[in-house]
């Protein structure tokens, strides 16, 4: 149970941070949000694992680091923490937010901009985090935090920038039901996270065998 406790704490604050620096149109809102990350993940790291993304944790289970049996708990966690960071940014700020594509950009621009960063993510992940060639590292938190601020930064405007299937369904979720618009783009968010997720597990596999 903690676990799942954990995995839903970091990401409703993954997400809160999102909602209110979006909103607040904050000029570094992915330093803020990339920052959000690297805090939670040094918070629960040690407890869960510090996820905070389905697609993370679909890496880690094909990596052999989650457990089968956890994973759709994980993710389920992820959802209502996501779900929920969206209900406090409606009470905070008056307001919701929904990850979504650029005007200028193609679907497939905004799907191959979620599976890449998504990728780069997940493989950040697997490498700092899970493998026992840097086990006991400190620089973890950093590394995967700013992965998010890179990938902001270069893609937001691309696809929205969510890079986790929590982030882009959660407060798409969340947005439609407070304003009664649609869901449209959500598919983006679930399908290129996830195959940049499993994309990651499978070139880090390469990656430890060639270096054993």
């Amino acid at each position: 149970m903690r676990n799942y406790l954990t995995e839903f704490i970091g990401t409703f604050f993954l997400c809160l941070t999102i909602g209110m620096t979006v909103i607040n149109g904050t000029p570094m809102a992915p330093l803020a949000i990339g920052s959000a990350l690297m805090i939670m993940v040094y918070m629960g790291g040690h407890i869960s694992g510090g996820h905070y993304n389905p697609a993370v944790s679909l890496a880690a289970t094909m990596r052999g680091a989650l457990p089968a049996a956890q994973l759709v708990p994980y993710m389920v966690s992820q959802l209502l923490g996501a779900v929920a960071a969206g209900a406090a940014t409606q009470l905070i700020m008056g307001t919701t937010v929904a990850p979504a594509p650029g005007a200028d950009a193609t679907t497939l621009a905004a799907l191959l901009n979620e599976l890449l960063f998504t990728f780069a993510l997940c493989l950040v992940v697997l490498n700092v985090a899970t493998s026992k060639k840097t086990s006991g590292n400190s620089y973890y938190g950093l590394a995967i935090g700013f992965t998010v601020v890179v990938g902001a930064f270069a893609g937001g405007g691309v696809s929205g920038g969510a890079y986790n299937p929590a982030v882009g369904v959660g407060l798409n979720l969340t947005h439609s039901m407070m304003s009664g618009a649609g869901v449209g783009h959500t598919w983006l968010y679930l399908v290129g996270p996830f195959l940049g997720g499993a994309l990651a597990a499978t070139v880090f596999k390469v990656q430890e065998a060639e270096g054993a």
